[in-house]
Formats: C-alpha cells, structure tokens, sequence
C-alpha cells in the first residue's frame, strides 16, 4: 500500500483509545510472547532493547517507533540496564457506507494492521505529544480523555508526516503465518475458526481463503493435526496417563479424543505408544519417527468453549495393552449381536413405533420381565424421537449430575470423576463409576441401565450408548442455567413438582443472599472474574464457571463498563499483564491453584490494582470454582455472599 492511501485511511477512520500505558524493563526482564490485543504503536523512550514483531527484528534505541495490528506478537529483550517505551491502542473503523474508493479493508490493504518501524528524524516532537497523551489518559475526566483522542491524531500526523520524508515501507501481517504460530502456541486451549478470526482481526471466511489457498487445508483440520502429533509426541516421551495427554493437547474427554486419534492414525493411543516401544503392534505406528517440532507444554486443563461441565482429571486412568482392547471390542460387538439376535423373539414387548433395534436393546438391558414390560413413552431430542421408561429406575449419566440430585434422582452409574464434585460427594457415595474411556461399555452393561443421559453429542457415541439402553442426549451449552435445566430433566423424569419446588427454594437462597449483598456492596460495583494460569490470566463471562454464574447471574453484577460486552459475548479471554488494570473491577474473583491472597498482594504488578489495595479480592481453588450445576452456582453464590457482606 502507497503512503497517500494510507493518509487517506487515516483521514477516513473512526478512531477509539483504548489504552495508553508507559511501561519499564529491566536487563533481566523480557517480554516475550505478547499478542496485541488491538492495533497499537509502540514507542520507545529510553534505553536500547531488541524488539521482534511477527518475527522480524528490530534494533530499538533512543526513540523508535513501531506500528502492528491485533493478533501480532511482539518480544522484547532489553540490552541495556533499563528500556522504556509507551504502549498505545486503538480501535479504528471505517464508517460506511463511505464516499472512498479505498476504504473498504481487504488482505492486501488494511492500514490498521500493517507493520513498519522506524527511527524518526524528528524524535522530540513525538515525544513530546505521546508523553502528553499518556499524561492526560491517566487523568480519569472525559475531557481528558477527549484531549487523549486530539493528541492521538496529531501524534498520527507528525508520525505519517516523517515516514513520508524517510519513505517509510509498510508491511502487510502474513495472516497465514499469524494464524499457524498461534495455533502451534496454542493447540491446547479452545480455538474456533470464529475466534481465531477475531483474534487476527479479520473475517472467518477471509481466514478460511487464506488457509485453503495457500495451505491447502483448513484452520481447524491443522489444528486438529497439530493436536495429534503432539499427542504423539507425547506419548512417546512421557509417561503421562491418556487423561493427562488428551487434556493436554486440548481435549478434556479422552474417549473423544482416543476416537478422534485412531481416525486420524488407524490406531488407538494406547495401541501407538506399544507400537512406538517394540511391541508386536508396530503396524499401527507406520509415524513413529515424525515428529512435531512443537515447544513443550505443561499439562493444563483447557476446556473446550462448547462444554458444559469443566473437571480436571488428577488420577491416572488404569488402561488395557493393545491387543486387550482389541479383545474388549470384540466382546462388545459380539454381545451387541447377541442382544439383536434375542429381540427377534421379544420385540413385540416393546412399542411398534420405536426402532427394533433400539427397543430390542432397552428390553434386553433391563433386569428382569417386570421391568422390561415397564410403561414407556416417546421424547423428541437432537437425535430424533425416542422411547423411554416412563418411570426410569436405573438411570447412568455422564453429565447433570447437579440437576439429577436435586430431583431426589441418585443415578447407579456415573464417571468417576464426578465423584470428585466436592458439592454433592456424598450423594455420590455409593455410585458405580462407570468409566470415561474406551473399553467402558462392559461396565455400561454390567450396570444394566434402563436410561443413559449424556452431554457428548458425538453421533458414535450415541449409537453404542443406545445399543445398551434408550439414550438421552443433551449437547454441552443447550441448557444455560439452574432453571433450564432443572425444568428440563424434571419434565424427563416426570418430576415437575420436585423441580419446581427445588428452584423456588433456589430463588429464595439465591434473593436472600443477593439481598445481604446489596445492603453492603453497591448495585454498580463492577466485579471481574479471573484465572491465573502459570504464564497468562483469562477472565470469563456468566457462564463459563469460576464464579461467573454466581457474580454475573445470580448477584446480577457486571464487568468493568470498558470491557463487558467482549466478555459476556466471548465469555472468555486471555488478558495480558499491561491491560489487567483495564479488566479489573472494583472486586476481584480469583481460580488459582498456586497463589495465596497474601502472594497477590505482595506482586508488583497485582498490588498495583484498586481492588487489591482495598482488599476486595476472593482467592478460591479450581476444585471450588470450575463447577457450575445448580448444586453448585447456589452454594457458590452463598459462599461468595459470605465473603462479599464479611468485607464490611
């Protein structure tokens, strides 16, 4: 893109503010790994330091200036003692429709997000303004923030002014590059083609283009190849447990992820690994030897955006060798024939409208001739109409546990890790586990359901759970509260009065404590809901956990003003270090597992926000916080109404 065009970008734009911050490195110090969050100008102002940006170097000394758009990522290493530089963002959108041929914002021309850095030759002039400008950002009046914007675009003209007397070259982001590096750095947390594309500022399809064209493949097809070849290389270099793996490469349920792997490589995880190591199955690795170049990961838990129960596995799981997996499968089939085989002779104790081989495998699942003639009924879910008992006694569930103990419905069978749930333990006391992962199915039929509830809408799964028994799916995200879900599954079960009684003694809990909180904390009060991980902070919505349903929803708080409609419509976002004061509310909500309140306060960066120094910061563990059934949000809800009425 020509400069003129460019200045006639510029002229053009909608400009917003959304940041102005001085910042310090010391020798030591490093930035390093840091995506821009909005397009931004970096100036330095004081010290030497080497500067990366989407990979190519800069040497930064005395006052250098630095232009990239949201989604690039900036290093920093200092070569000096001590390296300062100014952050500046913004937001810049072209009003249409518009009178400017040039305006509209395609790959090859979006001045927003290009890249250029350079040695000005009249440094003290934008010194001078940007100085100011920071001066005034800090200041907290609106006519402040109006002269942030004037100073803003005289910087943005004595800036453009000595490119064109140094003539300057401009750069357009390689937005495949851009798009890989993340995923490479990222695989393991949630990533859609819808947030990938907002997080490089660009259209879904424009991404989508790119990749195809020049990839020959699409963003989630790699990021589903990089997932797997780093499961790979971790099964082969690590002993970690097949939990531990899959949540590590961004898959929290490892039956899900051990399918999705033999799809791609024609065996099971277990199966590679003994292949890798000699074992007579070395058939099944014909990749032993390839492997991604991917930097090492720590094992963290990223749940997948469309989830609607988030744990973390601690335990190893106990696995089978290869070749008893392949013994287990067999069994299974053989007994699925073999149920299909005796419903020839039984169908007609079943309804004519239900399919034979469904209804064959409710009757043959139950335990004896007077529960098989048991009344049953027709339901509509997302994988058509199903026939159910009208009265379900043995019911296995791999989600809603929150919900179904609410109705007084305790299941026989349910994976072991919702046993972990410290908010209904001991309801779960003598439940069966029944298992999570490949090979699970026995213990599927050893429990002799007659109704499965689960949240995995994966087409495979359901047709093995409805060979066992009639099958109820609810995909993760379907249902959004305490309410939905309660009216739901009390309508299922045939318990409306139970439900309905349950969810008015929530709404009284729920008020009485919303009502202890007003009368001491203000209804404007803004809240922000974080995580720390061991290198970067999220901060979540109303219904991502964490003490989001309980602030947001239930006390009906909001995020700071700045930043909540990003949040409630994302519901997660990663926050750097330099825009935490931006996030953070007037009270803080705080999942970690490794800092205490008093290591909060002591941080140099942390003991810098208002909420810390008024001590309005609630420090819980992930054991407390990841959960968000009914059971959950409303013992959570008194928890923090606890904390929030004990601050007075």
């Amino acid at each position: 893109m020509k400069l003129d065009e460019h200045i006639q970008f510029w002229d053009k734009a909608s400009i917003r503010i959304m940041d102005v911050r001085h910042c310090v490195l010391c020798h030591r110090e490093q930035l390093l790994d840091h995506r821009l969050p909005a397009s931004g100008f970096f100036v330095t102002s004081g010290g030497k330091a080497r500067i990366r940006l989407d990979g190519t170097s800069y040497e930064a000394q005395r006052l250098h200036v630095l232009h990239a758009g949201k989604g690039s990522v900036i290093d920093i290493q200092p070569e000096e003692d001590k390296f300062s530089y100014y952050l500046i963002y913004y937001k810049a959108e072209i009003p249409l429709p518009s009178t400017f041929q040039g305006a509209r914002k395609t790959t090859e021309g979006n001045p927003f997000q290009m890249r250029y850095g350079f040695q000005p030759s009249e440094p003290v002039a934008l010194y001078v303004i940007v100085r100011l400008m920071h001066s005034r950002w800090q200041q907290s009046g609106r006519l402040e923030k109006l002269e942030t914007k004037s100073l803003f675009f005289r910087f943005v003209h004595e800036m453009l002014r000595q490119m064109q007397t140094q003539s300057v070259e401009m750069v357009q982001p390689d937005l495949l590059a851009q798009a890989i590096r993340y995923i490479e750095n990222h695989y393991e947390q949630p990533i859609t083609l819808e947030s990938l594309a907002e997080l490089l500022a660009c259209g879904p399809q424009q991404l989508l283009r790119v990749f195809k064209s020049r990839q020959g493949n699409t963003p989630i097809r790699y990021l589903i190849q990089t997932r797997i070849e780093r499961a790979k290389e971790l099964l082969l270099d690590t002993p970690a447990t097949l939990q531990e793996i899959s949540e590590g490469v961004g898959y929290p349920d490892s039956y899900y992820f051990s399918r999705l792997f033999k799809k791609h490589t024609g065996c099971s995880p277990l199966q590679f690994r003994a292949g890798a190591r000699g074992s007579p199955q070395r058939k099944y690795n014909p990749l032993a030897d390839k492997i991604l170049s991917i930097g090492f990961k720590s094992f963290s838990s990223y749940i997948d955006i469309d989830n609607r129960y988030q744990y973390r596995r601690k335990e190893d799981l106990r696995m089978s060798s290869g070749s008893r997996m392949s013994m287990t499968a067999a069994v299974v089939l053989c007994f699925s024939l073999l149920l299909s085989a005796c419903s020839t002779g039984t169908s007609t104790n079943a309804p004519s409208s239900a399919p034979s081989q469904q209804s064959s495998a409710t009757v043959e699942a139950s335990s004896s001739p007077s529960e098989a003639s048991k009344a049953m009924r027709t339901i509509t879910t997302v994988d058509g109409e199903i026939q159910i008992p009208a009265d379900p006694q043995r019911i296995v569930a791999d989600q809603y546990l929150g919900s179904l103990i609410a109705l007084g419905v305790t299941p026989v069978g349910t994976p072991g890790l919702h046993k972990k749930n410290p908010y209904f333990t001991e309801a779960l006391r003598n439940v069966e586990d029944s298992g999570e992962i490949n090979g699970s199915l026995e213990k599927l039929i050893d429990l002799e359901p007659d109704l499965i509830i689960t949240g995995n809408g994966e087409q495979g799964r359901y047709d093995e759970f409805s060979k066992i028994a009639p099958t109820v799916t609810v995909p993760y995200g379907q249902l959004k509260n305490a309410h939905e879900e309660l009216t739901f599954f009390g309508k299922l079960l045939g318990k409306e009065k139970e439900a309905e009684a349950w969810l008015n003694e929530y709404d009284r809990r729920i008020a009485e404590a919303k009502a202890r909180v007003l009368k001491v904390i203000p209804a404007d009060a803004t809240f922000s809901i974080f995580e720390l991980g061991d290198k970067v902070v999220w901060t979540y919505g109303d219904n991502f956990g964490r003490g989001g349903q309980p602030i947001y929803q239930a006390l009906g708080f909001r995020p700071p003003e700045g930043v909540a409609d990003e949040i409630m419509e994302k519901q997660w976002a990663e926050v750097s270090l330099e825009a935490l004061p931006k996030y953070a509310g007037d009270y803080l909500v705080l999942t970690s597992n490794r800092i205490t309140l008093e290591e909060i306060k002591a941080d140099p960066i942390w003991s810098t926000l208002e909420a810390v120094k008024n001590d309005r910061v609630y420090v819980w563990k992930e054991e407390r916080s990841w959960y968000y059934d009914p059971i959950a949000v409303l013992s959570q809800t008194e928890e923090l109404a606890d904390w929030l009425t004990g601050l007075q």
